[in-house]
């Protein structure tokens, strides 16, 4: 029989050969934990506790990116189109839809008549649910305008001259 190691000396043994040869393979480590930023980067298991390398909720990462290239206001301002019914409830946003936002200066179209009519008279109100919602001095002004009047310039039935002008009595 061979003398030499047996059982567990000759699994520490192989075990030891093999650290030599991966620390040999490896080359020098690099000890710098200074990354690119300037910012010292941690090393280890983070732990119980909270630790900026955990895993981030996507609407933080998001918040600190809208902040970090300064897209509040086109992000307040889209809010307005996105959520038109959660910034100015289910009621008035059944019957109105925001059409463009510029300058501070909102223009809404209402369903009907009345309800421009409506929106008008609510116009304090609803400048101060937008303002709590998107924040302030997004929307500045309100332009209300009732539904758009039927075009007679087009149509299956479009007749050339003055139009249909005998036709109201």
């Amino acid at each position: 029989m061979a003398e030499g190691p047996a059982g567990p000396e000759l699994a520490r043994a192989v075990l030891d050969a093999a650290k030599a040869r991966r620390q040999a393979a490896a080359g020098p480590r690099r000890r710098s934990a200074v990354r690119g930023d300037g910012e010292k980067r941690l090393r280890g298991y983070s732990g119980a506790g909270p630790d900026p390398r955990d895993p981030q909720p996507l609407g933080a990462v998001l918040d600190k990116l809208v902040k970090a290239r300064g897209w509040q206001q086109p992000a307040a301002e889209a809010t307005v189109f996105g959520a038109w019914e959660k910034v100015v409830g289910p009621d008035v946003a059944q019957h109105s839809r925001p059409v463009k936002l510029e300058n501070g200066e909102l223009t809404v179209e209402a369903r009907s008549t009345a309800w421009a009519t409506q929106l008008r008279l609510l116009a304090g109100s609803l400048l101060k649910q937008i303002a709590s919602e998107v924040g302030h001095n997004v929307v500045r002004k309100l332009h209300i305008h009732g539904p758009a009047a039927p075009s007679w310039s087009r149509g299956p039935r479009r007749v050339r001259g003055r139009g249909p002008r005998d036709t109201y009595g």
